[in-house]
Parts: C-alpha cells; sequence; structure tokens
C-alpha cells in the first residue's frame, strides 16, 4: 500500500515534465500524451513493488524507450502510408494546428513579467526542440530531470563521455539560438 502511494505521488510529480519532454522529442500533443500514459503505466504495472528512489531513473527509462518505439512505428506506418498514397486519391486529412504550450504563470508576478517570462519561455522551447534528439534527450534529462551524469548515461543506453558531449554541444547550440534573439545573461 505504501508503494502504491508513493508511486502515485512519484507520477503526480513528474507528469507535466515528462509530458514537456515527450512533447519535445515527438512534437505531436496527442502523441505525447499517449506517451506519457502508457509510460506511467508501464512503470505501475511493472515496477510498483520497487523501492521509490528507482522511480525517476526506470520511470525515464521508460520513457525514452517509449518515444523510441513510437518513432518506430511513424516510420513503419509513414512507409505504408507512402506506398498506399500511390493508389489513392491523395486526399490529406491532417490538422496542421501549431503547438500550443499551457503555462503556469506565477500568480504574484505583475503582468508584464509573466508576459516577458512567457516570451522568453518560447523563446527557449523553440531552441530546443531544434535540438538534435540525442542533444535535446541529454540536456533535459541532465538539466530538467536533475539527473547526473551516471544516470543520465544508463537511460541513454551510452557512455558518460556521450552524455558529456551531448550536453556540451546542447548548452553551446542552445546559447548561441538564444543569444541570435536576443536574450541574454544579463
Amino acid at each position: 500500500m505504501a508503494n502504491t502511494i508513493e508511486l502515485a505521488r512519484f507520477l503526480a510529480e513528474v507528469e507535466r515534465r515528462a509530458y514537456r519532454q515527450a512533447v519535445f522529442a515527438v512534437r505531436d500533443e496527442q502523441a505525447a500524451l499517449d506517451i506519457v500514459q502508457d509510460s506511467m503505466l508501464k512503470l505501475a504495472e511493472k515496477y510498483c513493488g520497487h523501492p521509490p528512489a528507482e522511480y525517476p531513473m526506470l520511470f525515464q527509462r521508460i520513457l525514452q524507450n517509449t518515444i523510441r518505439d513510437y518513432y518506430r512505428r511513424q516510420k513503419v506506418r509513414n512507409f505504408w502510408v507512402t506506398a498506399i498514397s500511390f493508389f489513392t486519391s491523395g486526399r490529406d486529412d491532417e490538422d496542421d494546428e501549431p503547438m500550443e504550450y499551457v503555462q503556469a504563470a506565477d500568480e504574484k508576478d505583475s503582468p508584464a513579467n509573466q508576459l516577458m517570462s512567457g516570451k522568453n519561455l518560447a523563446l527557449i522551447e523553440a531552441a530546443i526542440e531544434k535540438l538534435p534528439p540525442r542533444q535535446r534527450e541529454a540536456f533535459l534529462l541532465r538539466y530538467w530531470e536533475e539527473m547526473d551524469i551516471a544516470e543520465t548515461a544508463v537511460v541513454m543506453g551510452c557512455s558518460e563521455g556521450s552524455v558529456k558531449t551531448h550536453c556540451s554541444r546542447a548548452v553551446h547550440a542552445l546559447a548561441a539560438a538564444l543569444q541570435d534573439k536576443g536574450m541574454t545573461d544579463e
């Protein structure tokens, strides 16, 4: 019973960050919701009995694998859609709506500060979205999920040196992109 409560508390705590991470990875809000939900279910079904201290590592590994599975399915699906579309009328039913983010603003900030923070956050999110997938994954795990290098290496399935390289490149790319947009460290 205690593990169930701890698991529920952990999932409530990680839900928004996991969703944001999935949206950055797949660039589709609905798919991101499905990925997070599937990841949470897998953690609950298979690892509920594990100590709560292991939940962050297990969940991140599950989330990253679920994102990779999504891309594998998309690759197969796109192959068949392309092959079949050759024989069909070519009608396109895709929604081309831009991705919208819900931002929780701090109520004690002034409207001007909230507006500036929202714009800065949007610039940062756009810069993160443009990172290559492995750099984005390393950056989000290290700095958003606050995992150490060893934990990030385990989740990503690579060496600690690769994590350092991906993080360094991501930070430099983000700094350059944000500087180009007029954001400075002042």
